[in-house]
């Protein structure tokens, strides 16, 4: 499905130490993409691949980039949506330019700052996992400066349109967002407390405790929960012994 969520990245300070982590807390394996100039690693839930794994370059690091993850959202023109950021008031980080037998790119920022790809493959996207599969990502969560903004900046670009509506009380609305049919994500305003409007990226787990047990004994940090959240489900927010944040969602078993 065009518009899309079709990949993930995880850039990080310690390849061998992340990919040890997050195979430790969600069983992934990793393997060497053979990439030519660059270590870039493969990321798999048994023999699919959903991501892939880089160490941070120095330069980046001396610009002030911190371990993390990004996504890329699939389109059927990067040159064209990436210029329609710009017009929208966001910012091309990297112009669009290929991957030699992959596809083509480009990082981009929406207008508060909030970071992903756009990428068009060269071939078919490879089926999604059914919703919910343990192991891959489940949910995309925006913390935007202004979520309402936010959201429209997305619905027009995208053309992601909204679907329920959750009042948290102080912690202020919840908006969840379709491409097609069914949610695939949640936009709000981020917490004061949050540096800068950032993607949050859900992994799912088959028993919530379990994982957040796993975190904890892998070396990283829970940040918050297990938390019960509508419709059933339950969630952990966490950060990796890098400090990148990421989330699980799943039951509570």
């Amino acid at each position: 499905m065009p518009n899309n969520f079709v990949w993930y990245e995880h850039m990080t300070t310690d390849l061998a130490a992340a990919e040890a982590f997050y195979g430790a807390v969600m069983g992934w394996t990793a393997k060497d993409s053979g990439m030519a100039g660059m270590r870039y690693d493969l990321l798999c839930v048994g023999d699919k691949q959903f991501g892939g794994a880089m160490a941070l370059p120095a330069d980046a690091l001396a610009a002030g980039a911190r371990p993390g993850w990004m996504a890329h959202v699939g389109v059927d023109d990067v040159d064209a949506f990436a210029a329609r950021v710009k017009e929208a008031g966001g910012a091309v980080h990297r112009e669009p330019q290929d991957i030699p037998g992959v596809g083509r790119f480009a990082m981009v920022a929406d207008p508060q700052g909030a970071m992903f790809f756009l990428f068009m493959g060269n071939g078919p996207a490879p089926e999604r996992p059914a919703f919910g599969a343990p192991g891959f990502p489940g949910w995309h969560e925006l913390h935007a400066a202004d979520g309402q903004s936010a959201l429209a900046f997305y619905s027009r670009l995208f053309g992601w349109t909204k679907g329920e509506t959750h009042d948290m009380g102080p912690m202020g609305i919840y908006q969840l967002f379709t491409a097609g049919a069914a949610p695939i994500g949640g936009m709000m305003t981020k917490a004061a407390d949050t540096p800068a409007p950032v993607w949050l990226y859900y992994f799912n787990v088959d028993d919530i405790e379990a994982a957040a047990g796993r975190v904890k004994g892998a070396g990283g940090e829970v940040l918050m929960g297990p938390h019960e959240v509508p419709g059933g489900g339950w969630i952990v927010h966490a950060r990796d012994p890098q400090g990148a944040l990421f989330a699980l969602t799943g039951p509570h078993m």
